[in-house]
């Protein structure tokens, strides 16, 4: 006599509640996103990062998952963050002849880019009556995640919510700058691609490697260098204005 099988409500609340399950979503998630940005021939709209979060946040949502049992299982991609961060140096190493007559420039233009970023965010708060935690989240998050994250714990900002507005950042510079950049005729490649490294952080600087190797080693520079003076500079900073 065969086994009588468990409902299938009792099945997917075994699956859901596995940090597998919240792996593979994830992954899963990505790799969808990444096939529709391939067929739209890498559009900047069908942004892979931007389709897997509707899609995960859906499938949390549709499943009332916390998000703390969601984190357990997708923690080991978040680990990665760091180090996919770190490996950005070897494109740097690599296109460093073409980088040393440019690097004045480029580090005041990366000093305009972080300083308007993040005045322009906090002032709008400003008016807009925002409270201080917001600020504070606002202001951490203008470099990529893994070091915002860093910046919002030492100064007092919340790490999860600075990661999320610097998420944010990053897809809508990834999906908007090539049109700011026609718009305001920049053509030039490692142009476009700092820029987008500033502004966007890791997703920009992905999709500067999409498109251009010049642009993507650009983008690995801006959000390398924009990073560090960041990590030192702003605690500093915050810390002084209490």
């Amino acid at each position: 006599m065969r086994p009588e099988l468990p409902p299938i409500h009792d099945i997917w609340v075994y699956l859901s509640g596995s940090p597998l399950f919240a792996l593979v979503l994830t992954l899963g998630a990505y790799a969808l996103g990444l096939a529709i940005y391939e067929r739209t021939h890498k559009h900047p709209l069908a942004n892979p990062v931007l389709i897997a979060l509707v899609l995960v946040a859906s499938v949390l949502s549709w499943a009332d998952m916390p998000y703390a049992t969601y984190f357990e299982g997708a923690q080991f991609v978040h680990f990665l963050l760091g180090t996919a961060t770190v490996s950005l140096a070897i494109p740097i190493y690599k296109g460093w002849a073409s980088l040393k007559g440019r690097l004045g420039i480029l580090f005041m233009a990366m000093l305009a880019g972080g300083l308007t970023s993040i005045g322009v965010a906090v002032g709008v708060l400003k008016l807009m009556g925002g409270d201080q935690a917001l600020m504070r989240g606002m202001v951490a998050k203008s470099v990529t995640a893994p070091i915002a994250m860093g910046i919002a714990e030492r100064i007092h900002a919340s790490p999860t919510l600075t990661a999320v507005f610097a998420v944010t950042t990053g897809v809508l510079g990834a999906m908007l700058g090539r049109f700011v950049f026609n718009a305001l005729g920049v053509t030039a490649w490692w142009q476009r691609g700092f820029a987008l490294g500033v502004a966007s952080h890791g997703i920009g600087t992905s999709r500067a490697f999409s498109v251009h190797p010049v642009a993507g080693t650009y983008a690995s520079l801006g959000m390398g260098l924009h990073g560090v003076v960041s990590a030192v500079v702003l605690p500093i900073a915050m810390n002084a204005l209490g």
